[in-house]
């Protein structure tokens, strides 16, 4: 992404882009009927079962971009925001940052990329160019300027991408992997790739990166674009993550049964998306809550293990430009301050009834932990049981058009079951005790 096609770096009008209007297709219409009147009678949905044996994938965490060039930096109380866990904080557990072309400007993403992993997230690192010496120009279609790395380049630019992982490291920051190209099928404004290219890259170069490698990163996760890595044993061997975006793509395109069948062994994280546009207000309510069913979408469909968001702060991100939780930002919180690094999503009823999306996750010591988004109009009394889980109590917090992560009270667990209440239009997220 860049802020040419989608938005002015600096204040001002934000302009809708392609990808925001292919975002704003694929999702759900807003809801706009009126939210009940106080003291409506809450439905009954059919019972949510959890099976904590029954596991899924492990959770790498939750984050955002921060891109120092193109909207500035975080301030230091908005990096503890962002990576605290505490309360008013979005408990995020990654954070991804640019390769810049040149090395002077790598510096600039330090601060908040130290900051980051003091308190205990990962950080990744993306390119949208590589250094202008080893790029050439040719037609691309209409675009006569297209961009693609040189052939005679590819060894000196695998050189680059290790040389930022060794300045990031000198500096404090040990990356977790580096991508190879941020969107290398709609890079009209950045770097084309074939998916000939980006097989050749791999499998000859990509062994020489000094930490795990992310790829393709399509715009739209095309299948078509990551099919041949995953089919050319040379190139899946130097894979380590495979990257998707999900600007616009279908909720039935979320599963990737090829990956299943030769993935193995190898992640799969969602590494950039904004949902469902940027062109209104991240506090909009009840649009909010699409944020929350695209993530457990994206958890449960496409069993992604990491939920990375476009620009940490903006006016239709997870941070807010005074440095404040936003609502879509709640509904992100809802899952990165409770599902943390290490978690593992287990088996549980995912839609008990329309508009209602259930996920859940098990951490140490036996903790579960349950996420409930009901965009229904109604309130909704939840019934759960947890399979073989002895806990006497579950925590919990809220999310509804008043209220952001509102703890409640403790509720009672007999013999694994408890109802939980969720109110029209809310998210809520109970923890066992």
């Amino acid at each position: 992404m860049t802020p040419r096609r989608n938005e002015s770096v600096g204040p001002g009008r934000e302009f809708p882009s392609r990808r925001s209007v292919l975002a704003t297709m694929s999702a759900l219409p807003v809801l706009v009927s009126a939210t009940p009147a106080a003291g409506a009678s809450a439905a009954v949905a059919a019972n949510v079962t959890i099976d904590p044996a029954a596991e899924r994938q492990t959770i790498r965490g939750f984050g955002g971009m921060n891109h120092t060039l193109w909207v500035g930096d975080l301030t230091a109380a908005q990096r503890d925001v962002a990576f605290g866990n505490g309360e008013g904080q979005l408990g995020f557990s990654v954070l991804r940052i640019p390769v810049h072309e040149n090395q002077a400007d790598w510096s600039r993403e330090v601060a908040t990329a130290k900051r980051a992993i003091e308190h205990g997230a990962t950080v990744i690192a993306s390119p949208w160019n590589p250094p202008a010496h080893m790029v050439e120009t040719f037609v691309h279609g209409s675009q006569t300027n297209a961009r693609r790395l040189r052939y005679d380049m590819y060894g000196a630019y695998a050189q680059h991408l290790n040389d930022f992982v060794t300045y990031m490291k000198n500096n404090g920051v040990n990356l977790y992997a580096i991508s190879v190209q941020n969107e290398p099928d709609y890079a009209h404004d950045w770097t084309w790739w074939t998916t000939g290219e980006m097989v050749r890259f791999l499998r000859e170069n990509a062994g020489s990166i000094g930490t795990k490698v992310i790829a393709p990163e399509s715009f739209q996760y095309v299948k078509s674009f990551s099919d041949p890595i995953l089919n050319d044993p040379g190139a899946l061997a130097n894979l380590d993550i495979l990257g998707a975006h999900l600007y616009g793509t279908p909720y039935q395109n979320f599963p990737y049964p090829l990956f299943k069948q030769k993935g193995r062994g190898k992640e799969l994280w969602m590494t950039e998306v904004y949902h469902p546009n940027s062109t209104d207000s991240a506090d909009l309510w009840p649009q909010a809550l699409d944020v929350g069913e695209h993530i457990h979408r994206a958890l449960v469909d496409a069993e992604f293990q990491a939920y990375v968001w476009w620009y940490i702060r903006r006016s239709y991100g997870p941070m807010r430009e005074d440095g404040r939780i936003s609502k879509r930002g709640a509904n992100m919180a809802h899952f990165s301050k409770f599902v943390r690094p290490g978690y593992v999503r287990i088996d549980a009823t995912s839609n008990p009834q329309s508009n209602l999306y259930v996920s859940a996750y098990k951490g140490g010591n036996s903790t579960v932990v349950i996420v409930a988004i009901n965009k229904g109009t109604s309130p909704v009394s939840q019934s759960f049981t947890m399979v073989g889980n002895a806990s006497s109590s579950v925590s919990s917090w809220l999310t509804d058009a008043s209220r952001n992560l509102a703890p409640g009270g403790a509720i009672d667990v007999s013999n694994g079951s408890f109802t939980g209440q969720l109110p029209a239009r809310s998210v809520a997220t109970f923890v066992t005790g």
